[in-house]
């Protein structure tokens, strides 16, 4: 298999791990006492993955997006529950 071939397959995984960790920690009992999480984007996780799973989150009503820089965001969800 070829190295393209490698990054391509990469990609949806890429997207899911990046899914599935902030969902994790979204989760955690202290994270959701303070209805707010600040995360960056790891290293091997793909920066198409990052912004796809962002976007779907800023698309969601009632969680907010705050970037701090291009890799690192805080996600919250207070007004959510206040509505």
């Amino acid at each position: 298999m070829n190295q393209s071939s490698t990054i391509i397959a990469f990609t949806p995984k890429s997207y899911e791990q990046v899914g599935r960790r902030i969902q994790t920690k979204v989760s955690d009992p202290q994270v959701q006492k303070h209805q707010a999480v600040t995360i960056t984007r790891r290293d091997d996780e793909s920066p198409e993955a990052w912004e796809r799973v962002l976007q779907e989150l800023e698309e969601t009503h009632g969680i907010t997006i705050e970037r701090l820089d291009l890799n690192c965001v805080r996600i919250g969800w207070k007004r959510y529950i206040d509505c």
